[in-house]
């Protein structure tokens, strides 16, 4: 609780210099403690075939692409990095979609904050990532923090949601409904329990990337992107 305190208050500290952001911007850190207590098997039921081509990575110069089912998808882990260049700001459709699920959660009784993680740029996560090194080393910042240029919240795509307390959400119940109902608004849980081999990252259910339409297949397959496309994955080569 004292690390997800302190990972909160460094990212809050660095937005509130940065700029007037309409949302709060806090951290990817998590502890072990935070990790979803989701049994692995209620993620999903359907096996993806294993016979499906795997997708070609394209180098578009300042970022990773493959083409999906229905829209082209950026690919951003340990082994696909982003130029520092690359600052495409957080994405209105899937702003959009966050919303609305947000508001659907909220709904149903979940105390969700309308504050969230969203866009982060290259030169935040330089001292976002170093912050984090400093205070619990490179390997252990490696789990569950990305370096600079690595991180998914670069793409403009991905969001971590927030409960009313201004923690990051693990409530089991929370966590569930996410893995049940992310897809029908076009996210997948990204860093599923289970897969740490796979993403390179610790299991973060509160971390959600927009992929769109075919956001259900991907949740219905209970496999990472890594694994539903086919494309490298796990930890970086140094």
């Amino acid at each position: 609780m004292k690390k997800r305190y302190l990972v909160l208050s460094s990212l809050l500290a660095l937005t509130m210099a940065a700029c007037s952001q309409e949302k709060t911007e806090t951290s990817d850190a998590k502890t072990s403690s935070e990790q979803s207590t989701v049994q692995e098997g209620t993620v999903g039921s359907k096996s993806h075939e294993a016979s499906q081509k795997k997708a070609e990575v394209v180098d578009k110069g300042d970022h990773y692409s493959i083409q999906g089912k229905y829209d082209e998808i950026v690919v951003a882990n340990k082994h696909y990095p982003m130029s520092k260049d690359y600052n495409p700001g957080e994405n209105p459709t899937a702003k959009a979609e966050l919303l609305k699920l947000i508001a659907a959660m909220q709904q149903a009784g979940f105390p969700i904050s309308d504050h969230y993680s969203g866009f982060r740029s290259y030169e935040t996560q330089v001292k976002l990532y170093q912050d984090y090194v400093n205070q619990d080393g490179k390997a252990e910042a490696d789990r569950y923090s990305a370096r600079p240029g690595y991180s998914e919240h670069q793409t403009g795509l991905a969001f971590d949601l927030i409960g009313t307390n201004g923690n990051l959400v693990t409530e089991e119940k929370a966590a569930q409904w996410l893995l049940d109902h992310a897809a029908d608004y076009g996210f997948v849980v990204r860093y599923l329990k289970g897969k740490e081999k796979e993403t390179g990252y610790m299991a973060e259910e509160w971390h959600l990337r927009y992929v769109g339409k075919e956001a259900k297949d991907i949740a219905a397959s209970g496999l990472s992107l890594e694994e539903y496309y086919g494309f490298e994955g796990g930890d970086y080569v140094d």
